[in-house]
């Protein structure tokens, strides 16, 4: 496949809003993953997050991929297709003329033919991972991916809010068990 841009303004628009408009981090996550693979035409397309003790990269959100490639095995952020940490999209435009892919056979059974990992970032510090499968070869346009890129700066601006909102419903419902506690230690 030759250098075709995919992502216009209205997929960028479609895309854009669906992050914005979500305050839950899976729900938005499992919709974006099946938004991409329908307006992108590609095959899969996966949500990672980045767990800094393992230095594993773990899904949060997968669609058009099997079960079975999505739990081939632990995705290490060093191995992984380049590391994540130099927040730097890496493009396998054909992955059957590579070296970069911890689960090659895998991805040949799965019938990828490219892969797109664009780092998921937060406050300048990689989180995460969105990837795009093709099941063809596949090579992103310059423009596509600035606009990949946009998308996980704007998914890690929303994993950034829905952990604060989180957070703050937890002190919230922890102040609310409290707070009846202490007014009634008052009124003796």
């Amino acid at each position: 496949m030759g250098v075709e841009e995919k992502i216009d303004l209205d997929i960028f628009k479609l895309v854009t809003r669906a992050i914005a408009k979500s305050n839950n981090l899976v729900i938005m996550a499992n919709h974006l993953t099946q938004l991409l693979v329908g307006a992108l035409g590609i095959k899969g397309c996966s949500i990672f997050i980045l767990n800094p003790e393992s230095k594993e990269i773990e899904a949060l959100a997968g669609f058009g991929l099997s079960i079975r490639y999505m739990t081939k095995g632990p995705l290490l952020v060093g191995k992984s297709m380049g590391s994540i940490l130099n927040k730097k999209p890496v493009v396998i435009a054909d992955t059957n003329d590579t070296d970069r892919l911890q689960y090659p056979e895998e991805a040949k059974k799965e019938g990828i033919g490219a892969i797109v990992s664009i780092p998921i970032v937060s406050n300048a510090e990689p989180i995460g991972a969105l990837r795009l499968y093709h099941h063809e070869k596949w090579n992103v346009s310059e423009r596509d991916l600035d606009s990949l890129m946009i998308f996980g700066e704007n998914i890690g601006l929303a994993m950034t809010y829905t952990r604060i909102l989180t957070a703050l419903s937890s002190v919230k419902e922890a102040v609310d068990d409290v707070h009846p506690i202490w007014l009634d230690t008052n009124k003796e």
